[in-house]
């Protein structure tokens, strides 16, 4: 690891999101302030593609274009046309790095399954045409989302906020996949996403907030505080760095590791990352 710089990088960041539309701008400077050097932006909709890739080129940062399970409902198959549009229309800018957040949410009930596994085999055909790594939402849905994947094969990406078993997180690992662990793992009773973050190979683990959802230990309220009138903190890019320290403690290592072979990670799995961040040496690349 020797050579390398002092960024981190946020592999998954809404930025977008209506909860940083006040002060969107701050937010991108406190997380600079922090050491986050890059963050990447996934669309969930198709409406925002022309959101995120502007607030990515305008904020020096990264993006990805995808439709979200949890959007499938209100999705229709021109969606997946102006999908395919964009990715072809923005191929050459380096600033795309993947398509996503796709995936599958077998959480949600209401959620139709057929739907959502029709659009995400689309987008997986559509990330194969073009060559780009996947941001995978897993919800309760590993074993089915790689069946999709020994389907149709792809240039791996990140398992976003896995939260599955030990087995398949090794599958996902053997496919080209990094696993994105963030403020879930601050919570000690997390322990299944504590143990993989702890005995999974140092190669398969990147970083990411997930914000603003997905609040880490210190900004959580529980139900009885909800109830009293108490809100989550909102959490934002900026987090990334403490979040970082839960893994270095978990394995041992110090935080300067942490960083380091989290960032390299992240280069590996999501390779148009490398020339947009300049806080690597070129030994290292």
């Amino acid at each position: 690891m020797h050579g390398m710089g002092d960024g981190w990088i946020d592999t998954h960041c809404h930025l977008d999101a209506a909860e940083f539309a006040s002060d969107r701008s701050e937010v991108v400077l406190r997380a600079q302030e922090a050491g986050v050097k890059m963050q990447v932006i996934p669309a969930v909709r198709a409406q925002d593609f022309e959101t995120v890739r502007a607030m990515a080129h305008e904020y020096g940062l990264a993006y990805a274009l995808g439709i979200h399970p949890l959007y499938t409902p209100q999705a229709c198959p021109d969606d997946l046309v102006q999908l395919e549009q964009a990715l072809h229309r923005w191929r050459d800018y380096p600033r795309l790095v993947a398509v996503g957040e796709i995936g599958l949410d077998h959480l949600v009930a209401q959620l139709d399954r057929s739907v959502q596994e029709q659009f995400y085999h689309a987008q997986l055909k559509l990330a194969q045409r073009a060559n780009l790594p996947v941001i995978l939402h897993v919800r309760r849905s590993a074993d089915a989302l790689l069946a999709g994947l020994r389907r149709h094969p792809v240039v791996g990406g990140i398992a976003h906020a896995f939260n599955g078993s030990e087995v398949q997180a090794h599958h996902f690992v053997q496919r080209g996949f990094a696993l994105g662990f963030g403020g879930a793992m601050t919570h000690e009773r997390a322990l299944q996403i504590r143990h993989l973050a702890a005995a999974l190979p140092a190669t398969a683990l990147v970083l990411e907030t997930d914000a603003p959802d997905i609040p880490p230990q210190w900004l959580y309220r529980t139900a009885q505080q909800r109830a009293e009138g108490q809100h989550h903190e909102r959490n934002e890019p900026a987090q990334l760095p403490r979040i970082a320290q839960t893994l270095a403690s978990l394995r041992g290592i110090s935080l300067e590791a942490v960083r380091d072979l989290t960032a390299v990670n992240a280069l590996v799995a999501l390779p148009r990352l490398r020339p947009l961040c300049q806080m690597f040496t070129p030994s290292v690349l």
